[in-house]
């Protein structure tokens, strides 16, 4: 694994409870909130885990502000936005080489409400102890990667969900 740096909790959490949403605002282009962007279309997005435990952490949001993870969606539309998680997922596992892929959805009314899920892909070898909800503890430190590191990983994920997304066209054919 990478090397890891201090997380600072307590103003994570200060901005989390007190600042605006993060999704709505990277969603807007604001550049205090840029993250690397895997997949973007008109109702979704994912993206890198700006503060990652595992290399490849993502998530996925609706762009539109919704707080309720089956609530706030119509059927169909919550099913397509799995239907995105599932590529997602699958690309990360993929460009990754995960021996599992963990999937949550996250947040409070509190902070973080912009419905979004995790994709945290654990790689071959974490000892049992230290994996599940261990492996993702920011209490312990985030992971050191630079922006090239960070881009180079999203560029790995998007050619997966690229590669995904034609064999789907290709047994569509038949």
């Amino acid at each position: 694994m990478s090397e890891t740096r201090p997380f600072d909790l307590e103003r994570y959490v200060d901005r989390t409870l007190n600042g605006p949403c993060f999704i709505c605002e990277l969603i807007a282009d604001n550049p205090a909130y840029l993250h690397h962007i895997i997949f973007e279309n008109d109702r979704a997005v994912a993206f890198l885990d700006k503060y990652p435990t595992l290399v490849g952490y993502t998530l996925v949001a609706p762009k539109e502000h919704r707080e309720h993870f089956t609530g706030d969606f119509s059927r169909a539309e919550y099913l397509e936005l799995q239907e995105l998680i599932y590529r997602v997922a699958e690309a990360v596992r993929r460009a990754m080489s995960a021996e599992r892929i963990y999937l949550l959805s996250l947040g409070s009314q509190q902070g973080n409400s912009h419905v979004h899920w995790h994709i945290a892909p654990l790689p071959p070898g974490v000892p049992v102890l230290q994996q599940q909800l261990e492996v993702l503890r920011k209490e312990d430190g985030v992971l050191d990667l630079s922006e090239q590191e960070m881009a180079a990983v999203a560029a790995r994920i998007r050619q997966e969900l690229q590669v995904i997304e034609r064999e789907q066209q290709d047994s569509a054919h038949f």
